[in-house]
Formats: structure tokens, sequence, C-alpha cells
């Protein structure tokens, strides 16, 4: 067997059904679960009659590269978007989901074989860079997250001497669980680390189309091109319709960026067999083409997170966030755990606590303490779960 996977620790979900084990939810309740970001809200039907008109795709074995009409779909979506252009041969490429791109991707760039190999995530962050890295023969340093700035990350407290050994750094803007979105300053900042120490960025943007401000999370590419970056050398951005189009199990999403790197990128991808099915490529296309839904979306979680927020935030120390779907919020009497037990078992509602999202860096684990409440269901839902919290507090 691979020595490697001995090294790979509990996904979060699987660690809090460990912790849950036992545990007999409260019968009076009807079960809600605010723990795992799974979209809830319906597929949109110009995406379903795309999967049903183009069900004689299942006949044909599809190319990695995907078809040109999809790469030329999410090229003219990322000029839309971020006004940036990218050519459609070189500098895009579709995946089956960012989550397999963002494994993929560092199995790709780590070179094991240069001593010390390091791949910087964010702390807390999503498990998929940590299990990458390892699995790569690289080892994860976790840049933690400073909850006097809004949880950014603090890019400071990362030594230089492990920027140096840097292969890979991976960011995540709106950020999973905190929302917060990086701005320009804190990209130049990366850019200029990347530059002087040659590593690759990999720009996990899942959440950008979920926002509660007037203007859009900025983009990676949108960063780099606003600062003169033309080639978007040593940076590749990594999104998905998943949340943007309520589509999680189409497992559709794309990667674009520096062409050196998507070149063996696919090299990799090709042996691999990642390739994406033509049914799910022609049902992409419509989705990637069409924003009227990604609007409607939008103004459905901004609805919930208008209704839900406020009642919560009397009891609880939590806020709007910038964007994504997530509320990071404290747990009152600090054991995040605890809380998440108790409430499971006395109101029915699972929450995820923030401390199994994180590990322990420079002492403390940043999230501990907090709570990750993903408000992926309806609204009257949602509702419930919080008037439920609100109890639960209160009887404390």
């Amino acid at each position: 067997m691979n020595p490697l996977l001995a090294k790979l620790h509990p996904y979060p979900f699987e660690r809090l059904r460990e912790l849950t084990r036992g545990i007999v939810p409260n019968p009076a309740y009807k079960p809600i679960g605010l723990g795992i970001g799974e979209p809830k809200h319906a597929t949109p039907e110009l995406i379903k009659r795309a999967i049903t008109d183009n069900l004689a795709g299942l006949a044909s074995y599809p190319a990695t590269a995907g078809e040109p009409r999809l790469r030329e779909a999410c090229v003219a979506w990322v000029q839309r978007r971020y006004g940036v252009t990218l050519d459609a041969a070189t500098q895009v490429l579709p995946v089956i989901g960012s989550r397999e791109a963002l494994f993929a991707l560092a199995q790709t760039v780590i070179d094991p074989t240069k001593p010390g190999a390091t791949v910087v995530c964010p702390n807390p962050f999503y498990q998929i860079y940590e299990g990458a890295a390892l699995l790569a023969g690289a080892q994860p340093h976790y840049a933690n997250s400073d909850a006097s700035r809004n949880f950014a990350v603090d890019w400071a407290s990362v030594p230089a001497e492990v920027w140096t050994r840097t292969q890979l750094l991976y960011v995540c803007s709106p950020g999973n669980p905190t929302g917060a979105v990086m701005p320009l300053a804190e990209w130049k900042t990366l850019f200029e680390l990347s530059d002087r120490h040659g590593f690759v960025i990999a720009s996990d943007e899942c959440y950008s189309e979920i926002y509660f401000r007037d203007e859009p999370p900025l983009g990676a590419l949108e960063a780099a091109q606003q600062l003169g970056r033309k080639d978007f050398r040593n940076l590749v951005v990594l999104t998905s319709l998943s949340k943007r189009s309520n589509v999680p199990g189409m497992r559709s999403g794309f990667v674009a960026g520096d062409a050196a790197i998507l070149k063996p990128f696919l090299l990799y991808r090709t042996y691999h067999g990642s390739a994406m099915s033509p049914v799910v490529q022609a049902a992409s296309i419509a989705a990637w083409g069409d924003e009227d839904h990604v609007v409607a979306n939008r103004n459905l979680y901004r609805a919930k997170f208008a209704q839900v927020t406020p009642l919560l935030a009397g009891v609880m120390d939590v806020a709007l966030p910038d964007a994504g779907f997530y509320l990071w919020a404290g747990a009152p009497g600090g054991d995040d755990v605890a809380f998440a037990l108790q409430l499971l078992a006395q109101y029915n509602v699972a929450v995820l606590p923030g401390s199994l999202l994180a590990r322990e860096a420079g002492g403390v684990n940043p999230g501990a303490g907090r709570i990750r409440m993903a408000l992926v269901a309806g609204v009257d839902e949602c509702l419930e779960a919080a008037q439920r919290i609100v109890s639960f507090i209160q009887a404390r």
C-alpha cells in the first residue's frame, strides 16, 4: 500500500460522526442539517433540458481537454465576469468539479524529490488541500486566519524559510468557512512571494457567485490583470458550477491560468482518466452561458441571510459574511464541539464545529470556539434551525 495514505487525517464529517455516535437527537424535532455545504436550491430547468437533449453523447468517449465549445463557453464567462481574456486552446481546461482538480493539481506541480517540499494553505481550510499535499509527498504548512481582521489569513505569520521551500500555495476566496474575500493588496503580496520563491498559486473560487455586497468578489485572474501580470505566471484558478448553478451532482468546473502549468496538468489528467461526459459538457455550456439563474440563486441566499443572520446575531457572535453560504459563528461558552453535540441532542440541529476544520498551528487551533453553519436549505428550514439555536442558547 502507498505509505502516504497513513498520513491522511479523517475528514471533518467522519470525525463528527464519531463524536455524535451514541447521541439520540430529541425526537420532538425533525432533523435539520447545517453541517454539509451541499446546495439545496432547485437545479435550473435549462440545465436539465440540456442533459436530456444531449443523451446521445453517452455513446462517445470524451476528450480530456473537453470540447472546444465548452472551453469557449468558460472563456466567455471569464471575460464577462472578470474582464479577463483567455486563450481557449491553452489557458482553460474543464474538470470534474473543483475538488478533484484541487487534488490533481498538487500531484502535477509538486516535486517530492526536493528536500522539504511544502504546500502552504489557510487554516481553517478545505481538507482536500492537506490531503493533496500529503499524497503528493509534500508537507502542509498551515497559515492561521486572524480573528481581528474578519478571519483573513495572516500570510505574514508564515516564516521566510517556509516560503523558500514552498512549491504550492492554496488560497480560497471567498473563503471556506469564513466567507472572507481577499483584496487586491493581499493578492499583490502573494504574487510577489510567488515571484520571489517560484511557487504555484492555486486559487479556489467555487463560492465566487454567492455574495452579499454590491460589488462581486475580486478573482485571482482579475487581480493579476489589474497588477499588470498579463501571462498569469504560476497562477491557476479553479471554479465550479456546483454552488453557482445548484448542480453538485454534475461534477463540473474548470481551471484557468498559466498555460505552462495547464499543459502538464492536461497530460496528468489524460493518464488519470479525468474526462468529462459529453452530456455534462453540454449541460455545462448551457450553465456557463446563462446568468439569469445565477442572479435568482444569489437573491435567494441574500433573502435567507437577511432573515437568519440578525436572528442569530442577537444571541451569538456572528455577522453577514462577504460571500459564500456559511455563517462562521462564535460558540457561546467557547467549546465548539460541546455546543454542536448538545445542540444536536436537544434540538436536532446539526452544525460543524470549527475546530474540525482546522489544525493546531503556532500553539492554537484557529477554528476552535466557532461553528460553521451552511445555510443551503430553504428559507423556512433555515429560519426554524436559527430559532431552535436561539432557544438552545437562551436556555443554557
